[in-house]
């Protein structure tokens, strides 16, 4: 088989939409043909693809790879589409078994490392209302993605295990992630949603109302913030 399919999800605002990422490898040039109307950040998934499956243990075949991501006319943004069509590359050549049941969503990193994305919660919900039974994230997205029932919810953190649980063979995926300590939440750069933290607390803020809504707001969208002015109270 030179051609497999996996499913991702493509965000619009609060809006999400099903996307399916097929993988051909066919004859001619060796090459890597990204389709679908990818973002410049979608576009340059395929270095950090090519890096990551070489670095754990299995690289991409050396044949030319055109991953269409469907529907084509739907415009594609940001990162969180690598993880799908790393694995429908190598399904494609036939190294590990992609399900169409399962829905994938992490960046990668070069070495592997699966990272979290926004907008796992309405990706697993939609995965969950189009009847998909499993989804993967990277490992500090599963407790976000777990808030969604009926959906078997699987959160790893390294390209590797994603092969491995692929039924890739053992013996090829690079081994040195097996003995390396979970990384916490804090080396990871965020906290996933529910996660115990020694950090203090917007509640032991006295006063600074309007500040402290301003914190809270661009925390709860995801926005950028600053904050311009001597200490002190707010006027």
């Amino acid at each position: 088989m030179s051609t497999a399919r996996t499913s991702a999800v493509a965000l619009h605002g609060v809006s999400a939409s099903l996307v399916e990422v097929e993988a051909d490898l066919g004859n001619g040039i060796p090459g890597f043909v990204l389709l679908g109307l990818p973002d410049a950040s979608l576009s340059e998934a395929r270095e950090r693809i090519k890096a990551a499956a070489r670095n754990s243990g299995i690289p991409l075949a050396n044949r030319k790879l055109t991953v269409n991501l469907s529907p084509a006319t739907l415009p594609k943004y940001g990162s969180a589409f690598d993880l799908a069509i790393v694995i429908a590359a190598l399904a494609a050549d036939q190294q590990l078994f992609a399900s169409a049941s399962t829905l994938y969503k992490a960046e990668l990193g070069l070495d592997g490392t699966l990272r979290p994305v926004p907008g796992v919660l309405p990706a697993v919900q939609l995965a969950r209302d189009h009847g998909l039974d499993q989804v993967i994230v990277a490992e500090e997205n599963g407790a976000e993605a777990r808030l969604v029932g009926g959906v078997e919810v699987i959160a790893l953190r390294h390209l590797g295990q994603v092969m491995a649980f692929c039924g890739a063979a053992k013996n090829q995926i690079t081994t040195y992630l097996r003995h390396r300590p979970p990384q916490s939440a804090n080396q990871t750069g965020g906290h996933a949603v529910g996660a115990a933290t020694d950090e203090v607390d917007l509640g032991l803020v006295n006063g600074q109302q309007e500040a402290r809504l301003a914190l809270e707001l661009a925390a709860a969208g995801g926005h950028h913030l600053i904050m311009v002015g001597p200490a002190g109270p707010c006027p």
